[in-house]
């Protein structure tokens, strides 16, 4: 086990050259929220822009168009229905998130599996919420080669059918050899597991965290901390502790982290750790 700190992450954070621009940080893809959960693809797509994507497309129920662009200007949308503009958003993107607030109901698994036909080999992936449990419910196999699930703990029992009172770090680490997939296990300290390889602490995070569209925040920061870095472990491991570390600095003042809270301040704890100064 490694345990992920503040001075371990020292000098790994991404830093902007002066002659980069907005392609030089990503175009990110994210595919959540039908008509009942817009909220979770405008937290996940907010997260994505506030943690440094370049350009973050969200694809989603057209009944959340208005309300998207009422939150915030910097996405673009397209209806998730529209498949021919689905593919061509695919075939550009240099990250995808697919799963928060889908739905698991019939169109909700003709998305899903449009979106894993179609994703680039090379395109890191992050699947999350209602997507895990249609992988779960209709024993789909996900061989994309850059596969990251984000699933909590009763997601994970479902994905790897290990019961959460069975869950450690030794039967976890098996079913992600068996998955052959980053898996990133949302509770107090998260873990980080990748296939035959130790798996990784994040010595952060707080109770305060434990409220609706944490998660859907925590997949906007992790496909954009990727797409800013050379690595996929380095970006999901600086974006898990990038997320429960802004927490941590809210939940110093305030008993309760509201994920809209915890995004906006994102670039400020971002340009904190790249001086390597404590906050």
């Amino acid at each position: 086990m490694l345990k992920i700190n503040q001075d371990g992450l020292n000098n790994l954070w991404p830093v902007r050259s002066n002659d980069s621009h907005k392609g030089s940080y990503g175009r990110i893809l994210i595919v959540a929220g039908n008509d009942q959960y817009g909220g979770a693809g405008i937290l996940s797509s907010s997260a994505a822009v506030y943690a440094g994507g370049g350009l973050v497309t969200l694809a989603t129920d057209k009944t959340n168009f208005t309300a998207v662009r009422s939150t915030l200007a910097e996405v673009m949308l397209l209806d998730f229905l529209d498949f021919d503009a689905l593919k061509a958003a695919l075939k550009k993107s240099t990250g995808v998130v697919i799963g928060p607030g889908l739905g698991t109901n019939a169109t909700s698994l003709k998305i899903l599996k449009f979106v894993l036909d179609h994703v680039q080999p090379q395109t890191p992936l992050v699947i999350d919420g209602s997507a895990i449990d249609l992988i779960a419910t209709h024993q789909i196999q996900v061989d994309h080669p850059q596969t990251i699930f984000t699933p909590h703990q009763m997601e994970w029992q479902r994905l790897s059918g290990i019961k959460i009172v069975d869950q450690n770090p030794s039967l976890n680490q098996r079913a992600v050899d068996r998955l052959k997939a980053m898996v990133v296990l949302k509770h107090y300290e998260t873990e980080i597991y990748a296939p035959h390889t130790d798996f990784r602490q994040i010595m952060a995070g707080n109770p305060g965290m434990a409220t609706g569209g944490s998660g859907d925040a925590l997949t906007g920061v992790i496909i954009a901390l990727v797409n800013q870095v050379d690595s996929l472990a380095l970006g999901v491991t600086l974006g898990t502790f990038l997320h429960s570390y802004t927490a941590d600095q809210i939940y110093q003042k305030e008993a309760v982290v509201l994920p809209h809270r915890l995004i906006r301040r994102l670039p400020f704890t971002l340009k904190q750790l790249q001086k390597n100064k404590l906050l």
